[in-house]
């Protein structure tokens, strides 16, 4: 019985064994066939790719194929075009000479030169002395003025009317009306004289009386007389310049002599800055000075301007820390007197120095950039540390050097184009 029980596990072992080992090789034998299959199909696919395409592929053992593209990285792609992604310096900044052109672009090609140095402080422009008069009432009444638009700044022309004084509602009355009676009044007393004069009716000392009062009611007729309208007497401007300031208002009563505004001539002006103690050493140095107005984005040079410096020293009152420093200049352009100033105080000039014009230079979250020409139409964004300023031009203390072409004009559209060229351009790949 226990051999029995023994030869059918035995069998039964056997049995299995057998099934196992033959699905094994079944399924061996199937996967072979379904590799090479699925490499036949491949092989031929790619073959017929080749054909249609005209380009060469690599095959790799399991038959997968590729191409690659001209900066490395393989792309598989239904067209079978190659892409070049290499995009140069990244640095450069492509700006055409049709731009370059529209927008006026200007270089300069970075040189050493002399260079001053420089304070920087603040002043006022001032009128020189001997271009101003003051225009006084010459009666008594309520002024009115010519043009209610004449204003602080208006521009006068010599014999312009000012004002009209007017004493017509006065108590004592119209002035020019009283010198015109007591005028004719001593002009009939003085033909009078003459004739009683000469029948010895009355002496002669009477008679060179009667002569003087008609000479000064004469002069004071006639000082009035070329002035009298009919609505009072007008005040001229004895020369050409600007109101620099009305010191009366409309309406308001005036005695003779009283200041009623101040013209100047506006030719020679000067220039007052006031200087910290600290550069009193510094003082006997300075040469030349430019200036910017709070008014104006120019900057004058007073070497343009025929200026020279007249005289430094403490301040008149005594009390104040600065020192004033004063030029004299024509008056050449638009410029402002009583206006405030930036002021460039120039001195101890330097040679060898490079500087770019202010226009040049960019800044960036605390740092400074120029734009660099590097052909006709490549340029270059370089960072540069700026050193003293004259108003005009920049000292370079690195970042240049000698021969760089630095962007003068047009330096905010390169500045645009970079920004420009740095935005990312989409790239779409159909696979």
């Amino acid at each position: 019985m226990k051999t029995y029980i023994v030869g059918s596990l035995i069998a039964m072992a056997l049995l299995i064994s057998g099934c196992y080992s033959g699905n094994k090789n079944a399924s061996s034998a199937d996967a072979k066939d379904a590799h090479e299959h699925l490499h036949d199909h491949s092989h031929d696919h790619d073959h017929d790719y080749d054909h249609q395409h005209g380009h060469d592929h690599d095959h790799s053992s399991d038959g997968a194929h590729s191409h690659s593209a001209s900066d490395g990285h393989v792309h598989s792609t239904a067209a079978g075009h190659d892409h070049d992604h290499s995009s140069g310096d990244a640095d450069e900044i492509h700006f055409s000479r049709q731009q370059a052109e529209v927008v006026g672009l200007e270089v300069e090609q970075v040189a050493p030169t002399p260079f001053s140095y420089v304070i920087k402080t603040s002043g006022q422009i001032q009128a020189a002395q001997g271009d101003e008069v003051v225009i006084a009432a010459t009666s008594n009444g309520i002024v009115s003025f010519s043009n209610p638009s004449l204003t602080d700044g208006s521009a006068v022309k010599t014999g312009q009317s000012i004002v009209t004084i007017s004493a017509r509602n006065l108590l004592e009355g119209d002035p020019s009306t009283r010198a015109k009676i007591e005028f004719e009044t001593a002009e009939k007393e003085f033909q009078r004289a003459e004739l009683l004069v000469k029948d010895q009716i009355i002496s002669t000392k009477e008679f060179e009386q009667a002569r003087l009062r008609y000479e000064t009611a004469k002069t004071a007729y006639n000082a009035q007389a070329s002035n009298m309208t009919v609505n009072g007497v007008k005040v001229t401007s004895p020369i050409n310049g600007y109101i620099k300031n009305r010191m009366v208002a409309q309406g308001e009563y005036v005695s003779v002599g009283q200041p009623i505004a101040t013209v100047s001539q506006n030719r020679r002006l000067q220039l007052r800055a006031e200087l910290s103690e600290k550069h009193y050493k510094t003082v006997k140095n300075i040469t030349s000075a430019n200036f910017k107005p709070a008014y104006d984005n120019q900057v004058y040079k007073l070497s343009d301007l025929n200026g020279r410096l007249l005289s430094f020293g403490r301040s008149a009152d005594g009390q104040s820390f600065f020192i004033p420093v004063t030029f004299e200049f024509d008056n050449i352009g638009d410029i402002l007197p009583g206006a405030f100033t930036e002021v460039f105080l120039l001195a101890n000039p330097q040679n060898n120095v490079i500087s770019v014009p202010a226009s040049s230079l960019t800044e960036e979250q605390g740092l400074y950039f120029v734009y660099l020409q590097l052909d006709e139409e490549h340029y270059k964004k370089q960072e540069v540390t700026p050193g003293q300023s004259d108003g005009e031009r920049i000292q370079i203390l690195s970042g240049l050097a000698s021969g760089d072409k630095v962007v003068t004009k047009g330096v905010y559209q390169v500045k645009l184009a970079a920004i420009s060229s740095a935005m990312p351009e989409g790239h779409t790949h159909n696979h």
